[in-house]
C-alpha cells in the first residue's frame, strides 16, 4: 500500500484490518467480497508477528481514534510497517473434504515518498538535477524555494569539492522539500527518503542536492547521488520489497483539483512517474536477477490497482469521471503493460459522507451530506464537477469544485463491526481475485 502524501494509506489499511476481521466473525460487511466467497467459510485473524523487523501497523489505536467522540481521522504513519492477517477458507461443495486453505496476506505500509525514488534508478545526476532546478523555476513555488535557489545561483561555476558547501546546500534543499509538500502540497519530491528516511543513522554520503556545475563540488554531489541510487536498489533485495506481487497506489486527486492547476499538474506527474517505475520494474528486476545484481528469483508485481481516495466528497454520478481521470494522469499516453492486471478505482476506505439527493433551484441533484470537522451540523454539499480527463483553462478560470473537510462516520459497534466504506470491497476483490 503506497501513495502520494496524505492520500489516506493509514485510513485505508485500518478499515481493511476492521472490515476483514469483521467479515471472518459472520458481520454484514464487505458484500462483494462475501460474495465472492460462494457460501464458504472464512475466518480471519491478525498474525503473529514472529521475527520481522519490520514494526507491525497499529490498527487498534487507529481504529480507536475512529470510534472516539467525536469521530477523528487516524494520524498518518511516519515510517514503514506491516500488517498481517491469517485468512483460512473453507472448501466450495466438491472440495468439502479437502483442508481449508489458508493464506498469509501481508499488507505493507510504503511510504509514497520511497515510491517516487524509483524513477531515480534510470536517471543520470545531470538528467535529475536539470529536471528539479527546471521545476523550482516556476513563479507558483517562488516564495518556497528561494533561500535554496539563491544559494543554487551564488554558487560559482568552478565551485571545489567542499564539505561544508555540500551540507550547506543539502540543509537548504531538504527544507524547501518539506514546505513544497507541507505548504505548497506538491508531492514530486526527490529524493524520497530526505522526506521520509530510512531507519537508522544517516548514510555519511546523504548530504547532496541538485547541481548543474562541471568542476569539483558537482562531481563530490553526483558521486554521493549516485550512492543514494544504489542504496535504492539493494532496497529491492529486501524481504519488504522483494516480495511483493500486487500494488495499490492511493492518490488524492479531489484535493490536487481544489487546490489548483499547479497542485494538479504536480499530482499528476507524481502518479504518471510512479506508473512508469511499476510498468518497466517486470523487466528491470528479472534483468537485474539474471545478472546476479538481485540474490533470488523476484516475485513479479501482477496485479495493480490506482485508487483514486475521498471518493465520498463527491457525487454518486461524478465517481465514475473520477475514475477515468485516475486512469488518464496513471496512463501518462503511455498505455498499460499487457502482463500486468490493473484496475482504476474511486474509493473512500473510510466513509464520511452519506449520498442523497438535493434540490437546487428546483431542480434535483445528486449530492453528499456529513458533519464538517468541529460542526455538529449535517452539511450539505453539492461538490461541483469532476473532469474525466486532465483539466482545460476553462476550468481553472471558475471554482468548479469544493472538497469539504468531513469528520469520519462511526463504525458500528466500536470497529467490531467493520468500518462504514466505499469500494474497498471492489478493490479487495481485485486484488484477492485469483486466491478466492
Amino acid at each position: 500500500m503506497t501513495g502520494l502524501a496524505r492520500a489516506g494509506k493509514t485510513a485505508f489499511l485500518t478499515s481493511a484490518a476492521a472490515n476483514l476481521l469483521a467479515l471472518g466473525t459472520g458481520q454484514s460487511v464487505l458484500p462483494g467480497l462475501a460474495r465472492r466467497l460462494k457460501g464458504r467459510s472464512i475466518r480471519v485473524a491478525l498474525a503473529p508477528s514472529g521475527a520481522s523487523g519490520l514494526p507491525r501497523f497499529d490498527h487498534q489505536r487507529h481504529l480507536a481514534a475512529l470510534t472516539q467522540d467525536p469521530p477523528a481521522w487516524p494520524e498518518r504513519t511516519s515510517a514503514a510497517s506491516m500488517l498481517a492477517l491469517d485468512v483460512t477458507l473453507g472448501r466450495e461443495r466438491l472440495g468439502i473434504g479437502l483442508p481449508s486453505q489458508r493464506l498469509r496476506l501481508e499488507l505493507l505500509d510504503y511510504p509514497g515518498e520511497w515510491l517516487l525514488d524509483l524513477p531515480l534508478l534510470r536517471t543520470s545526476f545531470a538528467d535529475w538535477s536539470a529536471s528539479v532546478l527546471r521545476r523550482l523555476d516556476a513563479p507558483a513555488v517562488a516564495q518556497h524555494v528561494a533561500e535554496f535557489m539563491a544559494f543554487s545561483s551564488a554558487l560559482p561555476a568552478g565551485a571545489p569539492a567542499d564539505e561544508a558547501m555540500a551540507a550547506t546546500g543539502h540543509r537548504l534543499y531538504r527544507a524547501m522539500l518539506h514546505r513544497l509538500r507541507d505548504d505548497a502540497g506538491l508531492s514530486l519530491l526527490q529524493p524520497g527518503r530526505f522526506l521520509m528516511p530510512a531507519p537508522g543513522p544517516e548514510p555519511a554520503w546523504t548530504p547532496f542536492f541538485p547541481n548543474l556545475g562541471t568542476a569539483g563540488l558537482e562531481a563530490l554531489l553526483a558521486r554521493r547521488y549516485a550512492a543514494y541510487v544504489q542504496a535504492v536498489q539493494r532496497d529491492l533485495n529486501e524481504p519488504m520489497f522483494g516480495n511483493l506481487d500486487r500494488i495499490v497506489v492511493l492518490v488524492d486527486l479531489l484535493t490536487a483539483l481544489h487546490a489548483g492547476r499547479e497542485a494538479f499538474d504536480d499530482a499528476a506527474a507524481s502518479v504518471a512517474a510512479a506508473a512508469r517505475a511499476l510498468r518497466w520494474r517486470r523487466s528491470w528486476v528479472e534483468t537485474a536477477w539474471a545478472l546476479g545484481h538481485l540474490r533470488r528469483p523476484p516475485r513479479v508485481v501482477t496485479r495493480v490497482a490506482f485508487a483514486a481516495t475521498k471518493a465520498d466528497h463527491v457525487a454518486d454520478r461524478q465517481r465514475g469521471n473520477l475514475a477515468a481521470l485516475l486512469r488518464n494522469v496513471a496512463q501518462g499516453g503511455t498505455g498499460e503493460s499487457a502482463e500486468v492486471r490493473t484496475s482504476y478505482l474511486p474509493i473512500a476506505a473510510v466513509r464520511c459522507t452519506e449520498d442523497f439527493v438535493w434540490t437546487l433551484d428546483g431542480r434535483p441533484v445528486s449530492a453528499v451530506r456529513g458533519r464538517r470537522i468541529g460542526d455538529d451540523r449535517m452539511l450539505r454539499s453539492y461538490p461541483g464537477e469532476v473532469p474525466d480527463r486532465p483539466p482545460d483553462d476553462a476550468f481553472w478560470a471558475y471554482p468548479f469544485l469544493q472538497v469539504p473537510e468531513f469528520e469520519p462516520l462511526r463504525p458500528p459497534d466500536a470497529g467490531r463491526g467493520g468500518v462504514p466504506e466505499l469500494g474497498l470491497d471492489t478493490l479487495l476483490c481485485f486484488l484477492l481475485d485469483d486466491f478466492l
